[in-house]
């Protein structure tokens, strides 16, 4: 059995440093976590050997070196970013009771973590183009997305989702901390990190709000947008048979925008507005947010997308023989 975090009652929390924090497992179900380490680890495995999976045959088969699926490796991509970052100090609270996180640590976990989140929301967006220039102008879909362009696309979302990040960690860097240093989560979170700080925090609340807007925010409202033209698109379509087919092919996009999208709202709302709600609901929001989208975007494309799940099949099958 693990025990809870412990904190000396000697030690001065009006007179902490930053040079520590505590991450914090299952509130409330301390002594359980070897037990519950055993979902978790299954969630690690299937979100890293699925969009490892993906990866693989993207890349070795030639039949899915198309923009459609180029887009969808780096959404692999993002996935497994998102789940290596958090899987170190995951297990190592849950199995090997270690909850300390150095300040520099914890700052380098929050550049991962929410540089690989604006970078999937970034993907998103191009997934979504990629979907309304193959639905309503499908002959020039092959011009407009030759390699040259998704190269350069993929080189703007690296770029785009951890410039804007540099700053945000200098400023905070540069506050004080003089209240306790447990964190909500088990990883470092920038909104939990933030709230420990016993200074001013306006700035970088404001400037960490902006970065959201100018991204997902941004983002979100660009994808409802092309879906609008997409629907508009398909519904001037006279054959049932083709309209059916093409709302088919952004059924698992749709599902993406949705897993994504969802949860980290939900962990937004939480910290801005749910102060006095149990410590709990934190943690289960914010396991959610990180987990469940990489877990379940390489179910859904190898469901919903014939080619991925031939793909993967061939090697399955190649693997057996």
């Amino acid at each position: 059995m693990l025990p809870s975090i412990i904190i000396p009652s000697s030690f001065n929390q009006s007179i902490l440093h930053p040079a520590v924090f505590f991450l914090t497992g299952i509130p409330g179900l301390e002594t359980s976590h070897a037990w519950i380490s055993i979902p978790f680890c299954c969630l690690y495995a299937i979100a890293i050997s699925g969009n490892g999976m993906i990866l693989f045959v993207i890349i070795t088969e030639s039949s899915l070196h198309e923009p459609m699926y180029y887009f969808l490796s780096m959404l692999s991509f993002t996935d497994l970013g998102l789940c290596l970052s958090t899987l170190v100090t995951m297990l190592g609270i849950f199995w090997f009771k270690v909850s300390e996180i150095s300040f520099d640590a914890c700052i380098g976990q929050m550049f991962f973590i929410h540089g690989f989140t604006f970078m999937e929301s970034s993907v998103l967006l191009a997934m979504a183009f990629d979907r309304f220039i193959a639905i309503c102008n499908p002959l020039r879909y092959a011009t407009i997305l030759t390699n040259s362009r998704i190269i350069k696309v993929g080189f703007a979302i690296v770029i785009r989702g951890t410039v804007a990040l540099v700053p945000l960690l200098l400023l905070l860097k540069r506050l004080s901390f003089c209240r306790s240093h447990v964190l909500h989560h088990s990883y470092c979170f920038h909104p939990d990190v933030m709230k420990l700080s016993c200074t001013d925090t306006r700035i970088n609340s404001a400037f960490g709000l902006s970065i959201v807007i100018s991204t997902a925010g941004l983002d979100s409202v660009l994808i409802l947008f092309s879906y609008v033209l997409i629907i508009r698109s398909v519904l001037s379509i006279a054959s049932p048979e083709e309209r059916k087919k093409a709302f088919g092919t952004c059924v698992s996009h749709i599902s993406a925008v949705a897993i994504f999208y969802i949860p980290m709202i939900s962990l937004s709302l939480v910290h801005r507005f749910g102060k006095h709600a149990p410590p709990l609901v934190h943690t289960l929001i914010a396991n959610v947010y990180l987990l469940i989208p990489p877990v379940m975007n390489p179910i859904i494309y190898s469901v919903k997308t014939k080619q991925i799940r031939k793909a993967v099949l061939k090697v399955f099958r190649f693997k057996l023989i």
